[in-house]
């Protein structure tokens, strides 16, 4: 019903763009937007944008459908919507937003609150949780911030940033929801209370939790370190020092999250009444050893995806290499 419900906002903003420029074409659009005077169907058609996609990537106060929806579904199916799900919405933002509306200062100051926001109540929203699925969904709130935060900046620093966290949180989020189903095969229980023991029963599970847990918390050489460094970087270049402080006291309560999980889940003893451990399937052991090993990768060899994001950052902020390309080949003048 809510996806129903974003997407009628999406098409009522089409039709609006659609009624004031008499094109849909994007880089027809990027051309014809630049040349029109703001008004108020375009600042409307741009607030539905943004709360239509904002639904889709649970950004603050769109995000209540994801906790409560992501903790139902089997840890497979959970793991790609929260690798994948949520950043169609941000991407869909990132491509709208730097093609159509880029010049809004009110618009961006409204995405630097909404950015703001989805990283505290994400993370307050984890801080509380017992059940493992939960906290792993409220995270997924918490880390879609930062790549609001770089689109709310809007430099090509801030883009590039936000472009490397998310293929960084792709890696890192899947895998923790597959180690949340790894934790569930070996103690029978996603609630963290009723759990415990793993370290000693399942030394390898507690290894390559550690992995994606630091990561998402911004601990060096991981994947999310970089990640973490280049937004927070953007946001003292674009003079937004609020914000890099937001995030970085988002890293801080991250990392007490991953804590509870680790202390609750791998180092306390195990409950009385399980007698022996049950075993986890190679075949989930494999696929977590081999996001791990991405997410190392990443974090000791940063340089390519780093360029690959700035690249990436710059692109989004040229309009006229898109609507060059897009027209490519075609006769006559470009608009």
């Amino acid at each position: 019903m809510l996806n129903l419900f974003s997407t009628l906002l999406f098409l009522l903003a089409i039709a609006i763009v659609y009624g004031v420029t008499g094109t849909l074409n994007m880089a027809d659009l990027s051309v014809v937007l630049g040349q029109t005077q703001d008004n108020n169907a375009l600042a409307l058609a741009a607030a539905l944008f943004l709360v239509g996609f904002g639904i889709k990537a649970g950004y603050f106060p769109l995000f209540f459908w994801l906790p409560g929806s992501y903790h139902t579904a089997s840890m497979t199916v959970a793991a790609i919507f929260a690798g994948l799900l949520t950043k169609v919405g941000v991407y869909a933002t990132f491509r709208i937003f730097s093609l159509f509306f880029e010049g809004g200062e009110a618009m961006r100051d409204v995405m630097a609150i909404m950015a703001a926001g989805t990283m505290l109540f994400g993370v307050f929203g984890a801080a509380v949780q017992w059940d493992v699925r939960r906290i792993l969904s409220f995270h997924i709130i918490s880390q879609i911030g930062y790549m609001l935060l770089g689109l709310a900046l809007g430099t090509p620093a801030a883009l590039g940033g936000a472009a490397f966290y998310i293929v960084h949180h792709i890696i890192v989020k899947a895998n923790l929801f597959l180690i949340a189903g790894a934790i569930y095969r070996a103690s029978g229980t996603f609630d963290l209370r009723k759990s415990g023991g793993l370290m000693a029963s399942h030394p390898m599970l507690a290894l390559l939790f550690s992995i994606p847990a630091l990561s998402l918390a911004g601990i060096p050489p991981l994947s999310g370190f970089w990640a973490k460094v280049m937004v927070i970087d953007a946001s003292f270049q674009a003079g937004a020092g609020w914000l890099a402080a937001v995030g970085l006291f988002v890293g801080l309560l991250t990392i007490f999250s991953m804590s509870k999980i680790w202390i609750e889940a791998f180092w306390k003893p195990a409950p009385l009444g399980r007698t022996r451990p049950r075993p986890v399937p190679a075949v989930m052991l494999v696929s977590i050893a081999t996001l791990g090993a991405i997410t190392v990768w990443i974090g000791l060899q940063p340089e390519p995806l780093v360029n690959y994001a700035l690249a990436t950052g710059e692109s989004l902020l040229d309009r006229s290499a898109y609507v060059r390309a897009t027209f490519a080949g075609t006769t006559g003048e470009l608009p």
